[in-house]
């Protein structure tokens, strides 16, 4: 076992690594901390009594002359921005390049949606849907979907913050072994959930055993294929995703075109494809960085800490997509003549319209990563600028900064769902796109939906800025109450009016968790000040 004294001097290095030279001890112990060091781990780990004892020493070792002449500091530029983010009040300009940077970025990263729709358009089929299936076979696979877009929703949050600890750590060891560990558990989440089904199942009766089991393998491998995708976002190599989506889309829809090969097994072979792809990559990925990276022993996994940092971004993500399917259910577990088959079965022309509704949140996604990334440069910038006893001045211009990107969001939207009308009703034209008529229902809930995306976007963007400063308590409560919100306007309008109109259930929903977090984000602007010195 190392002993101590070299153990000491490692974590002295990686501390080095991270901050440069420490202003004092304090900026030590914070960095310590935040490597999930606890005063317990200072005693057992390293040989010291107290953490704060373990700060003094790394502080003393990686100021001294000796050592500073030893290691000049490698901490990274940002390249791209470096001459040109200098003070606050040039930002427009960099904010304007910062826009045309990360907004076609974010759309980038959407890719692999924005290709699954271009396959449907082209030859009625992507790599998990097929305008050929029938009313049964559609809602065994969108079943299969949303169930594995639930299951996994919680454990896609967590793989987020849990690598980018260690990402920023350096730790990719430990990056490596929780990404398994998350997508274990996510497994497990997932089973057992398919057990509970079984069982009501065997004695309700609800649907056929051979639709739950092609439920069971969408719903899994959709699973599988999106805990793997998570682990690229925070690891910074998101472009892999659409790479193992371009070839997994090519070679399901050359099996369908020119074999003879069954529908499903076509969905299946191309999302196996994919998480192959994607998990022969994070191997070399990790096996590469961990060879290129020095292995500091240190205690950075400890079970208790990992629960207790991530527990809320585990429910949110789960309830988000909670949120996001709860009208489609209570659409189709409902009809105009009130005759189902089963409990939910898929009805095309509320489907139809939500897909297109969607497809305006996808376009602002851009706008969330651009607001996020000039957020965080922003706050830097001016924290160095702005005198320590002028509080309320870093706090106001944040909060502008925070509305102008509230404005670029709406701003966008509206420009994107004349677009979208315009693609769809006059250039392109979606009688032309599939051989039939866009119906009332589905133009109605495109409308109604679309409004609600964008409002669900102006949440997301709030509880962004929040998590960025890690406060996840209120979108969690905010996202909570518009579940609820969404679940009982949907049921009520949709048995009461028209199935069609469980979309104002989603609608309202989704204003209520925007001014829910709205109201949580402006209290959070009023003291960012304290916030952002908490944070770090």
């Amino acid at each position: 076992m190392m002993d101590f004294e070299s153990k000491i001097e490692r974590l002295g290095l990686d501390v080095y690594d991270k901050v440069g030279k420490p202003v004092n001890v304090n900026v030590v112990r914070a960095m310590l901390e935040s490597m999930s060091i606890r005063a317990v781990d200072a005693k057992t780990d390293y040989g010291v009594d107290d953490l704060q004892e373990l700060a003094r020493m790394v502080f003393s070792q990686i100021t001294s002359a000796d050592f500073l002449a030893a290691h000049p500091s490698k901490l990274k530029v940002n390249d791209q921005f470096k001459s040109e983010v200098t003070s606050a009040s040039d930002y427009l300009r960099i904010k304007t390049k910062y826009f045309f940077y990360y907004y076609p970025l974010g759309l980038f990263h959407g890719l692999p949606v924005f290709i699954q729709i271009l396959t449907i358009i082209l030859f009625g089929y992507s790599l998990w849907t097929y305008v050929g299936f029938n009313q049964l076979q559609s809602t065994a696979v969108v079943l299969g979907v949303i169930f594995g877009l639930v299951g996994t929703g919680g454990f896609v949050q967590v793989i987020g913050r849990q690598i980018s600890h260690y990402w920023y750590n350096n730790d990719f060891v430990m990056a490596r072994k929780s990404t398994i560990k998350v997508i274990k558990d996510g497994l497990l989440f997932m089973s057992v959930l398919s057990v509970l089904l079984l069982v009501v199942n065997f004695f309700a009766n609800i649907y056929p055993y051979r639709f739950l089991y092609i439920v069971y393998i969408y719903s899994f491998s959709i699973g599988i294929l999106l805990l793997i995708s998570a682990v690229f976002h925070p690891l910074k190599q998101r472009w892999m995703i659409t790479v193992a989506f371009v070839v997994a889309t090519g070679l399901a829809l050359s099996l369908k075109l020119f074999t003879n090969i069954d529908t499903y097994f076509t969905h299946w072979i191309g999302i196996w494809v994919a998480i192959i792809l994607m998990v022969i990559y994070l191997n070399y990925f990790f096996n590469k960085k961990m060879k290129a990276t020095r292995n500091v022993s240190r205690a950075t996994s400890k079970s208790a800490v990992m629960i207790y940092r991530n527990y809320r971004y585990f429910f949110y993500g789960l309830l988000f997509f909670v949120f996001i399917f709860i009208d489609r259910i209570l659409a189709w577990s409902t009809s105009a003549d009130g005759l189902l088959p089963y409990a939910v079965y898929y009805e095309k022309n509320y489907e139809v319209g939500m897909d297109i509704a969607i497809l305006i949140f996808f376009l602002l996604v851009g706008v969330l990563e651009f607001s996020i990334a000039s957020f965080s440069t922003l706050s830097d910038l001016l924290q160095k600028q702005i005198p320590y006893n002028q509080p309320q001045v870093f706090n106001r211009k944040s909060l502008k900064t925070y509305w102008e990107h509230v404005q670029i969001l709406l701003i966008t939207g509206v420009v994107m769902i004349a677009l979208l009308y315009t693609v769809i009703w006059v250039w392109f034209g979606y009688e032309r796109a599939f051989n039939e008529t866009l119906s009332p229902i589905s133009i109605k809930v495109s409308i109604l939906g679309g409004l609600g995306y964008i409002l669900l976007a102006w949440g997301m963007l709030n509880s962004l800025y929040l998590f960025t400063l890690n406060k996840p308590t209120k979108p969690l409560k905010a996202i909570m109450v518009a579940s609820v919100v969404n679940l009982v306007v949907g049921l009520f309008l949709s048995r009461l009016v028209s199935y069609e109109y469980s979309v104002v259930g989603m609608l309202v929903g989704s204003t209520t968790f925007m001014l829910l977090t709205l109201k949580s984000v402006t209290e959070f602007f009023k003291n960012l000040d304290y916030y952002y010195y908490a944070a770090y």
